[in-house]
Formats: C-alpha cells, structure tokens, sequence
C-alpha cells in the first residue's frame, strides 16, 4: 500500500485516547490521514456523507471503540460490516472492555481484530503502532 494514501478513521470519544493515538501514529513511519469521529452517529454518517463526496477517499483501516455515545461500537461495527461498499474494509476494535461477550461479539459482526487498551502510555504506544506495523504495512489490504 502507498504509505503517503494511508486513510485511518478513529472512532473514539475520549479526548485523551484520541491524542495518545495521534502522537502514537506520528511516531510510526507511516504518513496517513486520520479521521476522528466521537460518537456512532457521525461514524454511520461518515460513510453515508462519504459516499456523497468524491474527493475524500474511503478509510483504509478503522479503529472503533465500543463505549462511544449516540450508537455504541457495537452498531457501528454490524453498519460498516453489512454495507457491501464498505465491509472490505478492516475494522480494529480497540477497547477498554476486556469481557468475553463483548470479544465474542465483536467478531461474530465481523470485526477483522480486537485488542484490549494497555491502561499506561508506553503500552498504548507500543499497541497502536503495532497495528499499523501490521495492517499497513504487512497485510495485503483490498483495494475498493
């Protein structure tokens, strides 16, 4: 994949997690674009606006928190995945939530990768760059 074409929609509500992951993302050598979207409607919304918009480019990977308002990750997840236009793309479930049920149903709406936040910063780092170590640059991704 063309680093300097990465598209990374961040689905997060908390003002904190959002800027560990944005300082976390600049220190990768990856070059991308990072959308951020605080609750599930504008998630939803995102896409359907997209779609309406040629010159924005559809995400390449996207990073959706469970507990976020308005539509929970959850229905984000099982919206993103049931659109034929947009479930090629993958999904990382990144939540504080480490119960079973709520692993199992991420990917039983299939979420391409769940993971637990580490609770300190450098674990957060080391995490967040990891997926892009992986999805960017050792993964094959589809092209839509």
């Amino acid at each position: 994949m063309e680093e300097e074409n990465v598209h990374i929609l961040l689905v997060e509500d908390n003002e904190g997690d959002i800027l560990l992951m944005k300082e976390a993302l600049e220190d990768t050598s990856i070059s991308a674009k990072i959308s951020v979207v605080r609750d599930g409607e504008k998630a939803v919304r995102f896409f359907e606006e997209e779609s309406e918009l040629i010159e924005i480019k559809n995400p390449d990977l996207i990073i959706l928190d469970i507990n976020i308002p308005k539509k929970n990750g959850f229905e984000v997840l099982k919206n993103i995945k049931s659109n034929q236009n947009y479930s090629h793309i993958p999904v990382i479930m990144f939540s504080t939530s480490s119960s079973h049920q709520d692993i199992v149903t991420c990917y039983k709406n299939h979420a391409n990768c769940y993971i637990t936040k580490p609770d300190d910063a450098d674990s957060f780092f080391e995490a967040v760059q990891l997926i892009i170590e992986f999805w960017m640059k050792l993964s094959e991704l589809p092209t839509a």
